[in-house]
């Protein structure tokens, strides 16, 4: 690590709100130990990018496609994360599978958010307004997100944070997603990040 503050990559596949909950909470103070240095998106014109320069930081767009394939792909990226000297990664909205070549890399230094209480509509195939069809589909009473570490295994990683959500009578997919994001996701992921990034700064010392 440089310095005390860990350096934080996020990436980002859309809109990149779950990134505007960890801006802002940094803009609170609530993330001591870490600052966003870089941000990447696997999608042309994701709004994410815009949200980083609005906020001042490097935005960067690798496409998988453009690259010819995930090997070249997940060459890009570590080269980019690697110039940017990054301590953790953050998946926020992120749609693209790393492999273990990747992730094996950086272990227990890469968090996502996933938008259910796992191991609950969780892994391949489970991501964004999918997910709380599922829940809403399965009749389920609760639901909610959960912080992990990512490994090979998509959803696999050891949690490290979970925060329930109540479904209520007449939710949509929609409805539920925004709850979900706004009492779950935004408390519990930039707490997480905070907590792993102090981790690192105390085995800095």
């Amino acid at each position: 690590m440089n310095g005390t503050k860990a350096r934080i990559a996020v990436l980002v596949s859309g809109g990149g709100t779950n990134l505007q909950a960890i801006l802002d909470a940094g803009n609170r103070g609530e993330i001591p130990h870490g600052e966003v240095t870089l941000v990447v998106s696997d999608r042309a014109g994701a709004y994410a990018l815009e949200r980083a320069r609005n906020a001042g930081i490097p935005a960067l767009e690798i496409n998988k496609k453009a690259c010819g394939g995930q090997a070249a792909f997940e060459e890009k990226l570590m080269a980019a994360l690697e110039e940017n000297r990054t301590d953790v990664i953050v998946l926020a909205g992120f749609l693209s599978i790393l492999t273990e070549n990747f992730t094996g890399k950086y272990a227990r230094r890469i968090l996502n958010v996933h938008p259910s209480l796992i191991p609950s509509f969780c892994g391949e195939g489970f991501y964004g307004l999918k997910v709380h069809e599922a829940a809403l589909a399965r009749g389920v009473k609760v639901t909610g997100a959960t912080v992990h570490f990512v490994n090979e295994i998509p959803d696999g990683g050891e949690i490290i944070a979970q925060k329930a959500v109540e479904i209520r009578e007449g939710d949509t997919p929609e409805v539920l997603q925004r709850r979900v994001m706004e009492q779950a996701e935004w408390v519990i992921l930039p707490a997480s990040v905070e907590k792993v990034c102090a981790a690192l700064a105390r085995g800095a010392e």
